[in-house]
C-alpha cells in the first residue's frame, strides 16, 4: 500500500488502485477492512494505517489492485471516554463519504448498539466511479421561479400499486418514477421534490414498524437501495442519473429533500454505524457531560458550525448536484444548521455562507424549513439570501380562512398578495417564500376537508403521534360519508384551497395525489405506511378525475398568465403618482361588497381584489367568500368586457370551463364557500385550456 492523499474524501479510483480518505481527528489508530463481498462476515485484509498516513485530521491510504465494487469498512481506535460513544473499535464503520452501501442481507441494527462486535452483521462501503452528470446532453431546465410549480412525492410510493401501470419489478424505484413522468408533465408540474432518497435504515422504527419516509439518514452520499431496480449497488448512481436525465428531457427539475440536521444513529443509546464511531463529539452537539443536545426530535443534532462537518455536507451537495445532476435541495429543519456551540443561533452561520459562495452550487434552487424542534423560527430573516423558506403561515392562514375562522380575512389578503406582513412590508421576493397547503406530514387535501382530528391508530402509537393542530374541517361529518350535500361542500372546499394556492403570488407546492383526491383515512403522519395508505392513488375508480381536470386547467392558467398570478415584480397595493406617466403599470386594489371598501374586521369572511392597469380599468377580479351565505359584490370597471374563468360554486367542469364565459353585469353574486375569478377580454382570449 502507498501513502495516498487526503483529497478526495471517501474512496476514489486511481491509476494504481483506490485511494481512501476519511476524517478522524482524535483517533490514535485506524484500520481499513477490505471484504471479499457484501455478505462476508470477516475481512480478507486488514490494513493498519500508520502515523505517516495522516495529514491533519484526515487518514488516507492508496491500495494497489483494487477497483470499483470493492467492499470496505473502518475500525477506529482512540482514547476511552466513558461519557462518549466514540471509539468502539469492535464496530465496523461505514465511510461517511461512501457513495454506495452493501451488506443489507446480513445487516442487523441491534448488533451496532453496545460494545459487542458487529462484524458479522455490518454494512460496508462500496468503491464507485465518481463521474460527472452529462449536462451537455441533458441540461438543467432552469425554470424561472415565477413559472415554477413544485410537486412533493415519495419515490417508493409514487409508482407503486397494481393500477400504476408500472411493471412490478420497477414499482417503487427511480426507474419506475421515470415511467410516470409523462403524467407529471401533462399535469403542468415543473419540479418534483423527492422525499429523502439518501440511504436510510428501514429498521429505524419501533418494533413491528418500518421507516418508510426515510427522515433518518444512514449516509449523505448514497441513494437508498430499495429505490434501485436490481441488487447491484453500483447501479444506484446510474439509475439516479437516468431519472434526472429523463426529468430534464421533460423540462422537470429534481429537488431533493435532504436531512443534514440529524442522523439515524439517534441518541447515546442508538447504534454506532458511521459518524459516531469516527468522532462522536465532532459531529454531534453535546453538553459538557457528553449528553446529546437535540433540536431535531430524533435524538441528535448535527454540529454544522464545525469545519469538518461543513466540508462533508458541502461535498454531499456537490455529489448530488454535479455527479448525479439534481437541480436543488430542500433542507429538512434547515434552521437547525444555523446553530453554533451550545445550540446558540448564529446570525451568519458558516455553512450557509459557504453554500452561497460555492460556484458549483450557484445555479441550484434552494429552500428550507425555517423552524426546528428547539423553537427557532426564522422566515423572512432566514440567515441566507439564496435560500427560500416553506411558508407555514401561508398554510395555516389559508386553512383558517376557508374553514370560516374569525379574524382570518386580513391574513388571507396578506398571503394572497405575497405575505408582505412577514417580509418587512414588501411582498416576498420570488424564490424566498414557498407556498403550500398540504405536505407529507399532515392531512392530504381530501382529508383536510373530511376530518376534524387525526386518525393514526394504524401507526401503532395509540394515536399519540402526528400533529394535533390541523386547522381542518370535516364539513359536518367525520370521515367518509354518503351525504350528497356534505360531499358537494367538500369538493367545493378542495377546489377553493387548491385554486387559492395555485393562483397566489409566490411559488406553489402540491402534495402527491392531492390533484386526484387521495386520502390517507385521516392519518396525518404516514411515516411507516409503505402500503396503499401511503402510496399514490392510480385507480381511476377511486380518483377524482374532475378535480384532476380542474388542477391541470389551473396550472395552464398560471403558466399562460404568470404576469398576473406570479409577476416578477409585485404590483403595489395603491396607485402611485408615477402611473400618470406609466399607464400600463398594474396595481392592486382591495374591495369588499362595495368597490374600494375592503372589510378587514375580525367578523369578515369575504375578501376580493382587482388588478388595475393604470387609469384604464381592471384586468382581473378575484373574490373569495368563506361565509355560510352568498354575498353580492359590485365590480370595478374593466379595461374590456369581463369573462368568468373560474367559479367553484358551479358543478364540474363548469367550475373552470375550457372557454371563459362573458359577464355583462356590473355586479356579481358569490355563493357561500366559493371563489370566483373574472378576467378582462384581452387576457381571457389568451387562454388555451
Amino acid at each position: 500500500m502507498h501513502l495516498g492523499t487526503p483529497w478526495p474524501l471517501g474512496s476514489t479510483i486511481t491509476t494504481r488502485g483506490v485511494n481512501f480518505s476519511v476524517a478522524a481527528p482524535t483517533a490514535k489508530r485506524v484500520e481499513l477492512l477490505l471484504f471479499a463481498d457484501a455478505n462476508a462476515t470477516q475481512p480478507e485484509h486488514i490494513l493498519e494505517l500508520q502515523p505517516c498516513h495522516r495529514s491533519g485530521d484526515y487518514w488516507h491510504v492508496e491500495v494497489e489492485g483494487l477497483q470499483t465494487g470493492c467492499c470496505y469498512g473502518y475500525r477506529i481506535f482512540g482514547p476511552h471516554n466513558p461519557d462518549s460513544n466514540s471509539f468502539h473499535p469492535s464496530k465496523v464503520l461505514l465511510d461517511p463519504c461512501t457513495r454506495a452501501i452493501s451488506g443489507w442481507d446480513i445487516y442487523q441494527r441491534e448488533q451496532a448498539k453496545g460494545s459487542s462486535p458487529n462484524i458479522q452483521s455490518c454494512l460496508k462501503g462500496v468503491v464507485c466511479e465518481r463521474e460527472h452528470f452529462d449536462f451537455a446532453s441533458h441540461p438543467r431546465p432552469r425554470t424561472p421561479w415565477n413559472r415554477s410549480v413544485i410537486y412533493e412525492l415519495h419515490v417508493g410510493g409514487f409508482s407503486s400499486g397494481p393500477k400504476s401501470e408500472v411493471t412490478p419489478q420497477r414499482q417503487g424505484t427511480f426507474l419506475g418514477l421515470i415511467d410516470k413522468l409523462p403524467y407529471l408533465r401533462q399535469l403542468g408540474i415543473t419540479a418534483i421534490e423527492l422525499l429523502p432518497i439518501f440511504a436510510f435504515d428501514p429498521s429505524d422504527a419501533p418494533t413491528g414498524r418500518d421507516n418508510y419516509w426515510g427522515y433518518s439518514p444512514l449516509n449523505w452520499f448514497t441513494p437508498h437501495p430499495k429505490y434501485v431496480h436490481g441488487d447491484d449497488p453500483l447501479q444506484a448512481r446510474q439509475q439516479v442519473r437516468e431519472l434526472v436525465a429523463a426529468c430534464h428531457d421533460e423540462g422537470i427539475e429534481v429537488i431533493l429533500d435532504v436531512v443534514y440536521n440529524h442522523t439515524t444513529e439517534g441518541s447515546l443509546d442508538g447504534p454506532t454505524l458511521s459518524w459516531r464511531g469516527f468522532s462522536d463529539a465532532l459531529y454531534y452537539h453535546q453538553n459538557d457531560s457528553g449528553e446529546y443536545l437535540d433540536v431535531s426530535g430524533c435524538g441528535n443534532s448535527i454540529a454544522a458550525n464545525r469545519p469538518i462537518v461543513r466540508q462533508l455536507i458541502l461535498e454531499s451537495m456537490r455529489c448530488w448536484a454535479i455527479e448525479l445532476g439534481v437541480d436543488g435541495f430542500r433542507f429538512d429543519l434547515g434552521i437547525a444548521l444555523s446553530r453554533g456551540e451550545g445550540l446558540k443561533p448564529l446570525e451568519d452561520p458558516p455553512l450557509f455562507e459557504e453554500i452561497e459562495a460555492d460556484p458549483e452550487l450557484s445555479d441550484l434552487k434552494l429552500f428550507s424549513e425555517p423552524w426546528d424542534c428547539g423553537g427557532l423560527y426564522r422566515l423572512s430573516d432566514f440567515p441566507a439570501q439564496r435560500i427560500g423558506t416553506w411558508n407555514g403561515h401561508y398554510r395555516d392562514d389559508l386553512r383558517a380562512f376557508w374553514k370560516g375562522d374569525e379574524d382570518s380575512a386580513w391574513r388571507m389578503g396578506q398571503r394572497l398578495s405575497g405575505s408582505a406582513d412577514l417580509y418587512k412590508g414588501e411582498p416576498a421576493p420570488l424564490g424566498r417564500s414557498l407556498n403550500f397547503i398540504t405536505a407529507h406530514d399532515g392531512f392530504t387535501l381530501n382529508d383536510l376537508v373530511s376530518f376534524n382530528r387525526k386518525h393514526n391508530l394504524a401507526n401503532g402509537e395509540s394515536n399519540r403521534d402526528g400533529e394535533n393542530h390541523n386547522n381542518s374541517w370535516n364539513n359536518g361529518i367525520e370521515g367518509p360519508c354518503s351525504d350528497h350535500a356534505v360531499q358537494a361542500l367538500r369538493h367545493r372546499q378542495m377546489r377553493n384551497l387548491i385554486a387559492t394556492l395555485l393562483l397566489s403570488r409566490g411559488v406553489p407546492m402540491l402534495l402527491m395525489g392531492d390533484e386526484v383526491g387521495r386520502s390517507q383515512g385521516g392519518n396525518n403522519n404516514s411515516w411507516c405506511q409503505d402500503n396503499p395508505l401511503g402510496w399514490m392513488l392510480w385507480n381511476p375508480e377511486q380518483c377524482d378525475m374532475d378535480l384532476h381536470l380542474f388542477v391541470s386547467r389551473l396550472l395552464m392558467i398560471r403558466h399562460q398568465l404568470s404576469e398576473l398570478f406570479s409577476p416578477i415584480n409585485h404590483p403595489p397595493e395603491e396607485m402611485p403618482v408615477r402611473l400618470q406617466q406609466s399607464p400600463d403599470d398594474l396595481w392592486l386594489q382591495w374591495h369588499g361588497v362595495e368597490i374600494d371598501k375592503p372589510d378587514w374586521g375580525s367578523w369578515s369572511h369575504t375578501i376580493c381584489y382587482s388588478l388595475n392597469r393604470g387609469f384604464s380599468g381592471a384586468v382581473m377580479w378575484m373574490g373569495f367568500n368563506a361565509y355560510s351565505k352568498a354575498m353580492h359584490f359590485d365590480l370595478p370597471e374593466p379595461t374590456s368586457a369581463w369573462h368568468r374563468i373560474l367559479d367553484t360554486a358551479r358543478p364540474s367542469p363548469d367550475d373552470l370551463p375550457a372557454r371563459p364565459h362573458a359577464w355583462t353585469s356590473e355586479d356579481i353574486d358569490l355563493q357561500n364557500c366559493s371563489m370566483l375569478i373574472l378576467l378582462a377580454e384581452e387576457y381571457a382570449s389568451k387562454l388555451k385550456l
